[in-house]
C-alpha cells in the first residue's frame, strides 16, 4: 500500500466513509463542516507542533495525516481530481513571484 496514487487512496477513503457511514455523495454531506473539520485538523497539527508532538498519537504527522484524509474525502464526494489541480497549480507557481516584502511571513 505504500505507493498508493491520491486517486487509489481517495478510493479507499470513500470506500471507508461508505462502511462508517459517512457521506459519499454530495447530497449526503454539509460542505462547509467538511471544510471547518479540515481547518480543525490543520489547527490539531499546529498545535502538536508548537509543544514539539511530532510522532505518535495526536501528533503533528497524525494530525496532518487526517487532514488530508478528510480533504481526500472531500475530493472523493465532489469529483474533484486533486492531482490534476495539484498540477495545474504547481505549473501556475512556477512563473509567480511574492512580494516578501509585502507579507508577514518568513522566507528565507
Amino acid at each position: 500500500m505504500e505507493d498508493l496514487t491520491l486517486k487509489q487512496l481517495t478510493k479507499l477513503i470513500i470506500e471507508q466513509a461508505k462502511q462508517k457511514g459517512f457521506g459519499t455523495k454530495p447530497d449526503e454531506i454539509n460542505v462547509a463542516e467538511k471544510i471547518a473539520l479540515i481547518h480543525s485538523e490543520i489547527s490539531e497539527a499546529f498545535e502538536a507542533y508548537r509543544k514539539n508532538n511530532l510522532d505518535g498519537k495526536d501528533g503533528f504527522k497524525e494530525e496532518l495525516g487526517d487532514a488530508v484524509q478528510r480533504i481526500l474525502h472531500l475530493c472523493g464526494v465532489m469529483d474533484v481530481d486533486i492531482k490534476k489541480e495539484i498540477l495545474k497549480k504547481l505549473d501556475f507557481n512556477k512563473e509567480r513571484n511574492w512580494n516578501w516584502k509585502e507579507m508577514n511571513e518568513t522566507h528565507n
